[in-house]
């Protein structure tokens, strides 16, 4: 047995420590006429930490499953039903055309920038492109993460870096009511990418890098390529039993593999290219199929200008509003000939002597 390398966590918080981080996150005067009642919600949430209780509610993992007596998380298992149900639905010849277009900026007009971002309108150009196409356009936002109440995609832990069988799919890493990491938004985005035929990101440059809820996506899609569909393999978490089960050999099965997609990265002053070759080796590397070379686009809008008028810029820029509509176009013909088994994926028979 590969026992797992220890020693770089710490201590678990003391009492008092923990009693304050629970208490400030209530620290409005509105929340002081109820400190009786939030005492007693701490002890709870203590007890919970404390005693390092992950799961909510538990069943009986079933027939289908490696180990039928497995206590399985039921939030896991709703979702990965849903994902199965979606999978179902997306193979299914009759369903219609379903694009996924997420819009990765993280600033919208609900909080403190004031202003919808420009990548919110191209979203809006390509989906009026999709529906004019008699596609199912099916809008993520990732923005909602800045002006949603409670709402998360957590942390990627890097499971698959200890080893590839201990990454579920979908992930099991969250909830963790002992943590507090809740609100999870992963599952609900993991039945999204299952769904659609294709997948469409726009996405602005911060500091040459993908924005952080659009990073935090990607980070956490991790498991849709090689990730391990049943949890009971691994007893949930063990690692040891993971990494005898990768090296026992290890398919790496690619979970969104086939898909076409299409991006478009924009910018006013650098990183456009960097950003738009490393979604697409992402995107690749995951199966995924791009939908040729006008579907990859990397664009600067108003170079070195004001950031106060850029919006006004993106009126003007009617070709970079027509270069967006062509990414839109050409996913929308990749799908067709994707669904009608007219794709051509020349490399699709080759056997990848590198799985990971």
């Amino acid at each position: 047995m590969i026992m797992p390398r220890k020693g770089q966590f710490g201590d678990m918080l003391s009492r008092e420590e923990f009693r304050q981080r629970f208490t400030s996150s209530f620290g409005h005067p509105d929340f002081e006429s109820v400190q009786h009642a939030l005492a007693q919600v701490e002890e709870v949430a203590w007890d919970t930490y404390i005693n390092e209780k992950k799961l909510a509610r538990t069943q009986k993992a079933g027939p289908e499953f490696a180990d039928p007596d497995y206590d399985l998380s039921v939030e896991w298992k709703d979702t990965r039903d849903k994902l199965l149900a979606a999978e179902a639905r997306q193979k299914d010849p009759a369903t219609r055309s379903r694009i996924l277009l997420i819009c990765g900026a993280d600033r919208n007009d609900g909080t403190c920038p004031g202003e919808m971002s420009k990548t919110f309108r191209l979203t809006q150009i390509a989906r009026e492109v999709l529906v004019a196409n008699d596609i199912d356009a099916d809008v993520l936002d990732l923005s909602r993460l800045v002006s949603d109440y409670d709402w998360h995609i957590h942390p990627c832990k890097g499971c698959v870096s200890t080893a590839m069988p201990l990454c579920h799919w979908p992930c099991s890493c969250y909830p963790n009511h002992g943590l507090r990491q809740t609100n999870d938004w992963m599952g609900e985005i993991y039945e999204k990418w299952v769904a659609a035929h294709a997948i469409i990101i726009l996405t602005p440059v911060y500091w040459y890098q993908s924005p952080s809820a659009l990073k935090l996506m990607i980070d956490r899609l991790v498991c849709a390529d090689g990730g391990n569909p049943d949890p009971t393999t691994t007893s949930g978490k063990n690692a040891s039993k993971a990494k005898e089960l990768e090296l026992a050999g290890w398919s790496y099965p690619k979970h969104l593999a086939g898909r076409a997609y299409g991006l478009v990265v924009h910018g006013d002053v650098a990183g456009i290219e960097g950003s738009r070759r490393a979604l697409s080796d992402w995107l690749d590397w995951m199966g995924l199929i791009d939908a040729g070379v006008q579907s990859r686009l990397d664009r600067y809008i108003g170079y070195y200008e004001t950031y106060a008028l850029s919006h006004e810029t993106l009126d003007r820029d009617n070709a970079v509003q027509e270069e967006v509509r062509n990414v839109a176009r050409a996913v929308t013909e990749a799908v067709r000939e994707l669904r009608s088994n007219r794709l051509s994926m020349p490399d699709a028979g080759l056997n990848r002597p590198r799985p990971k």
